[in-house]
């Protein structure tokens, strides 16, 4: 990267970051008559996750690699390469023409673990490729095409931890302490569309204000104990978490998005890797990482 937080050429093969992300609570406050739930949540952006590599192309052409290799993830459908059509169609529509590329995914986030990690590579995919191809779309037409993928892709695109409402593409900076966050994977995919199905889902919670939020009001993730009574070891997860948090030091364990991965806040990065070392010595078949949570995410530079 350049001073200014820019590739130094158009084409290389720069690695462009596609942060993971927390939900710090996660409420259902209605349902729209298309079926689309209407929620209330926290995006909290954390400084690791996935990375991506992009080689423009002059042809139209689209390819993409993972690493370590995943032929589940190396299939046209995938939301790097969806994201990546999408913005080719959107370019030539506005009389842009564009190549293409060819792309390496640097996979880190596991999948179904509520940390946003296809969603987060989509988003990365169209400001990469639309910096790259010198498309010239700004930020809200970007956050516009990535919703068309995912309601949670547009956080990503405009880069910043955010209040969301809507069905996740109503966005508001907020400002949150900034913590360290033990994040741990019990290694079980949770498929997102079953769980919105469910009749016992709490879909009625009493919409909170952003002020009642930073002053503490009570908040909960109500897929929590969904999934826990679902996938047992996601209450393991959370019961390891919460051992270590009687020691002191950290906050109080929470799923993420609509699960697998559980995160609890700390202090300071060196109780946050203690926690995570006890975990883990314990439940080897586990999985995680030690992340800082931030204000703003590298692609801030870009959009």
């Amino acid at each position: 990267m350049t001073d200014q937080g820019k590739p130094g050429r158009a084409d290389n093969s720069e690695r462009w970051p596609a942060p993971a992300k927390l939900n710090l609570f996660l409420h259902i406050t209605g349902r729209r008559d298309d079926g689309y739930h209407l929620l209330q949540t926290v995006f909290q952006l954390l400084d690791y996750g996935d990375e991506l590599a992009f080689v423009t192309r002059p042809d139209h052409q689209l390819t993409l690699t993972v690493q370590p290799p995943d032929d589940s993830l190396a299939v046209a459908d995938n939301l790097v390469m969806r994201a990546a059509l999408l913005l080719q169609q959107l370019a030539e529509s506005h009389g842009r023409p564009v190549g293409g590329a060819d792309i390496t995914l640097y996979k880190n986030l596991p999948a179904g673990a509520g940390l946003g990690g296809g969603s987060s590579d989509a988003a990365t995919t169209l400001v990469a490729l639309n910096y790259l191809w010198k498309c010239g779309f700004g930020v809200d037409e970007l956050a516009q095409a990535g919703v068309q993928l995912g309601a949670d892709i547009p956080v990503f695109i405009r880069a910043q931890t955010s209040w969301a409402e809507g069905i996740g593409e109503i966005l508001q900076p907020v400002s949150v302490p900034q913590r360290w966050f033990v994040v741990i994977n019990p290694a079980i995919h949770v498929a997102t569309s079953s769980l919105f199905a469910r009749p016992e889902l709490t879909r009625d919670c009493t919409p909170i204000t952003i002020r009642a939020f930073q002053s503490g009001a009570p908040t909960s993730n109500v897929f929590e104990p969904l999934v826990c009574r679902l996938q047992p070891g996601v209450q393991t997860a959370l019961d390891e978490l919460r051992a270590e948090a009687r020691h002191g030091g950290t906050g109080e364990p929470r799923m993420t998005g609509t699960g697998s991965g559980v995160f609890v806040d700390c202090e300071s990065q060196a109780r946050a890797q203690k926690v995570l070392n006890a975990v883990l010595g314990r439940m080897r078949h586990f999985n995680g990482f030690v992340a800082r949570g931030v204000e703003h995410s590298a692609l801030i530079h870009y959009t």
